[in-house]
């Protein structure tokens, strides 16, 4: 009976040292002991300052935190492990001598949240060189030699947080990593301090929103100093963003190849920045953003009148959207000073902004568009005016034709007559008058040896009228009459 249960219990024995094999061997999951070149600790390994040209091969599967730096490895092929590393969240390769890093070689390590390729030798980064980390929020790549970034070297990276790119020798502004939000839509933090930019996309610069600008760090780099350096830069003062204030003696500028501080351009006498009002037209619609430098604060609004805006009014025009004030179909009434009182985990942020309403319709300033059109129409009535007075004033003496010598008394000294007493010529007829009679007239041109004004031409004198039936009348001398104008009364 003895000798029965001692071979039941061997049997059971073997069977389930089988059965462990068997799960070992259907997991595929070798027992892999510690490298000999690294220290582990649970799941962390540190392999570092070992002076290793490759990486270790057969890496614990189960290791969270891997640390290669200070060592002598030269390129990351895809092949770099054997083993797929799904629970490595850290992987530090930093001061080392990496000059070339394959496009799958993070393919392997699909859940790596934190990567640190800093003190290298990269000059460049290829096109999706990074596309394999998807869960990736910490990527540092300062102190390389980093001069051209592919435009799709980070796509795919829709977790990054956080990329350090300082210390490089870049010189072009990748706008694409913060004006495409889809692309790294988390993006809070971009170091691009100590390269080599020296132009930036200001405008471009100036309409991110403030959580973006807070941590866009562009200090110690050769900018070109102009009044739109300075105006970007003294709003991020005004609006105490991280990037500025905290290294304020290192955003300089360069011109005539001397450094100065962005904040003393006294010599390009630029205007002094001020925050500029919201200007709005009669029954517009539109939304005015909190623009806070951290994400995921509580927003409150107040009016001008100090009251709460809520979500929802009954038939008002001023609600909250997701944290920004919204008006539809503004009043002039609902001018004034709003303010944003934004709450969150490490501070409070109060943002003040000034709306004017103008009442009239969406075609620029009132004033401005007064003073141009009053402008115009004067100018134009001024330029009609001109041109009445040119061509539309009475004919003058050289529009009229050569008239024919009248045959009677009908000339224009005769017309022009104000008096119709006779001439003290003695022989001529009609009364006689021992008085010195004396007449007026004014001259006229009435033919074709008149000039302008009445004037005789040199050389011609005036016709003389035939005598009528009611006596004979004489020109006076063409001597005389030469030398009068038109317009001068003269005594005969």
């Amino acid at each position: 009976m003895q000798p029965q249960c001692d071979l039941r219990g061997l049997w059971l024995l073997l069977l389930s040292l089988y059965l462990l094999l068997s799960e070992v061997a259907r997991a595929g999951r070798p027992v892999v002991s510690c490298p000999a070149a690294c220290l582990c600790a649970s799941n962390i390994l540190s392999c570092s300052k070992q002076q290793l040209p490759n990486v270790p091969h057969s890496l614990p599967s189960y290791t969270a935190l891997l640390d290669l730096s200070h060592n002598n490895l030269s390129r990351l092929r895809a092949e770099w492990t054997p083993t797929r590393l799904t629970h490595l969240h850290s992987l530090l390769l930093s001061h080392n001598h990496l000059n070339f890093i394959s496009s799958e070689a993070f393919s392997p390590v699909p859940n790596l949240r934190y990567l640190d390729l800093s003190s290298n030798q990269l000059r460049t980064l290829d096109e999706f060189l990074f596309s394999e980390l998807q869960a990736l929020e910490v990527l540092l790549l300062y102190n390389n030699h980093i001069m051209t970034m592919d435009r799709y070297a980070f796509d795919d990276m829709a977790q990054l947080q956080k990329l350090y790119l300082s210390q490089n020798q870049i010189s072009r502004f990748p706008l694409e990593l913060v004006n495409e939000r889809a692309k790294l839509p988390k993006l809070t933090l971009l170091d691009l301090s100590s390269n080599k930019l020296n132009k930036l996309p200001l405008s471009d610069l100036q309409k991110l929103p403030a959580w973006i600008k807070n941590g866009l760090y562009l200090h110690n780099n050769p900018l070109e100093c102009n009044c739109k350096l300075y105006q970007l830069f003294s709003h991020w003062q005004y609006r105490q963003l991280s990037s500025v204030m905290d290294f304020q003696e290192d955003l300089y500028c360069v011109r005539s190849k001397e450094l100065h501080n962005v904040f003393n351009l006294s010599f390009l006498n630029c205007s002094e920045y001020k925050e500029s009002a919201w200007e709005a037209d009669l029954g517009e619609t539109f939304t005015i953003k909190c623009d806070t430098r951290q994400q995921g604060m509580t927003k409150v609004w107040v009016t001008p009148s100090n009251e709460r805006v809520l979500d929802k009014v009954a038939n008002g025009t001023v609600t909250v959207k997701d944290g920004n004030l919204h008006f539809n179909k503004v009043q002039v009434e609902d001018g004034g000073v709003y303010t944003c009182y934004a709450m969150g985990e490490t501070f409070n942020e109060t943002l003040s902004v000034e709306l004017k309403v103008y009442n009239f319709t969406l075609h620029g300033h009132h004033d401005t568009l007064n003073t141009a059109y009053t402008t115009l129409v004067g100018c134009i009535l001024s330029v009609v005016l001109v041109l009445i007075y040119l061509y539309l004033t009475p004919c003058r003496c050289w529009c009229r034709g050569v008239e024919k010598p009248s045959s009677h008394q009908g000339d224009s000294l005769s017309s022009s007559m104000l008096s119709t007493t006779p001439n003290h010529d003695p022989m001529a007829g009609g009364d006689k008058d021992d008085g010195f009679d004396r007449r007026v007239a004014f001259l006229e041109p009435a033919g074709p040896g008149q000039g302008q004004n009445g004037k005789l031409k040199p050389g011609n004198t005036l016709p003389v009228p035939e005598a009528t039936s009611k006596g004979q009348r004489r020109m006076s001398d063409p001597e005389s009459v030469s030398s009068v104008f038109s317009d001068t009364p003269i005594v005969v």
